[in-house]
């Protein structure tokens, strides 16, 4: 169990509040239309999983409803910050995307 930091209410808050959205700032294709299945697919259902820091949505079901941002450790669930979605993405291009 971990807690998260709304930066919607400003309140941390135990895990089981919140709803995990998956993984943050997957790019989608320019033209989708132009794509095969297997690469419709892959930007579906494919996601990275990997063992140490990694950006994620998250909504606060229980509070707000809101989603932000993430970057957590999957291996130790430490929290290196919550944002909302527009101040993430400027964290997350500022140290040059995934990381």
């Amino acid at each position: 169990m971990f807690v998260l930091f709304c930066p919607h209410c400003g309140e941390k808050r135990e895990e089981e509040e919140f709803g995990y959205g998956g993984e943050a700032f997957i790019p989608r294709p320019s033209k989708p239309e132009t794509l095969d299945d297997d690469a419709w697919g892959d930007y579906l259902f494919m996601r990275k999983n990997p063992k140490g820091w990694h950006w994620e949505m998250w909504s606060h079901n229980t509070g707000c409803r809101k989603f932000f941002v993430v970057k957590r450790n999957t291996a130790t669930n430490a929290i290196a910050g919550s944002w909302t979605l527009s101040d993430g993405r400027k964290a997350y291009d500022a140290e040059g995307g995934a990381t």
